[in-house]
């Protein structure tokens, strides 16, 4: 597929809500909901409601003004900061948190939550509870060694991300520096949770190929190792969509605790 050179989520416009209606939309011709929406909340829900991943402070840093993986986590924290590099996914963000006029629905996910948890009839609640674990949303900026600066947060108990890396990276040096960054907001013996494709090399928003890294499973759990982090917690599950929106393999979730 070639829509000419491919732009980086991070440094071109990104269509923040052509994103979210093609890949996380209750939409018939959604094609992605085994892998962008069941898979990653099937697993979120897991290891939030087995006890092993908890505290107070929860980050979220992810591709994207998704935030339908953090309903399992407003369950256990109650500080939810969220952090965006693109100004337009931090106001698609911020518009759904105040439930302003034409924010996106998430109404599916939080049904589909509640449907985890066995509480279908909770919808409304379960939307609600996530709006008030959510504190903050503030920007970021992979370019500084702190990325929120000149904010400083407090360190966190746990740390969400979504296809991040997988949009920012331009090589798997660049992977271990950025990780390396997202590790500083830890704190010793919390957990980072990842998710990400394998394999992959492009996704398309708003009819323009948007660049993600090639990488896949040993090179995630190497680089975390090599950072002090002992994983606890994998799952892959093989590509179950028929598209070509986005060339993934796999759908990798893994979490690990920072060791040192």
């Amino acid at each position: 597929m070639d829509c000419g050179p491919k732009k980086f989520y991070h440094k071109h416009d990104f269509h923040s809500r052509d994103y979210i209606e093609t890949y996380c939309s209750d939409k018939p011709d959604m094609v992605f909901t085994e892998d962008a929406l069941k898979f990653p909340m099937m697993n979120f829900h897991y290891v939030f409601s087995s006890g092993f991943v908890k505290g107070d402070v929860l980050i979220d840093v992810s591709m994207g003004p998704v935030i339908h993986h953090l309903y399992s986590a407003c369950d256990v924290f109650k500080d939810i900061i969220i952090l965006k590099l693109n100004e337009k996914c931090n106001m698609e963000t911020s518009k759904w948190k105040d439930s302003r006029t034409g924010a996106c629905s998430w109404e599916h996910t939080s049904a589909h939550a509640a449907k985890l948890e066995g509480k279908s009839a909770q919808v409304q609640d379960k939307d609600q509870q996530l709006k008030t674990a959510i504190s903050h949303i503030i920007s970021c900026d992979f370019e500084n060694e702190n990325i929120t600066y000149p904010v400083v947060l407090p360190l966190a108990d746990c740390i969400t991300s979504l296809w991040i890396l997988d949009s920012i990276c331009k090589d798997q040096d660049d992977y271990m520096s950025h990780l390396e960054k997202i590790s500083k907001l830890l704190r010793p013996g919390g957990h980072l949770i990842l998710l990400g494709d394998l394999d992959t090399s492009y996704i398309m928003v708003g009819g323009h190929q948007v660049h993600l890294l090639t990488y896949d499973e040993s090179f995630v759990k190497n680089a975390l190792s090599k950072l002090g982090f002992v994983i606890d917690y994998c799952a892959v599950q093989k590509r179950r969509s028929e598209s070509k929106l986005c060339d993934y393999k796999a759908v990798l979730f893994i979490t690990a605790y920072k060791a040192k």
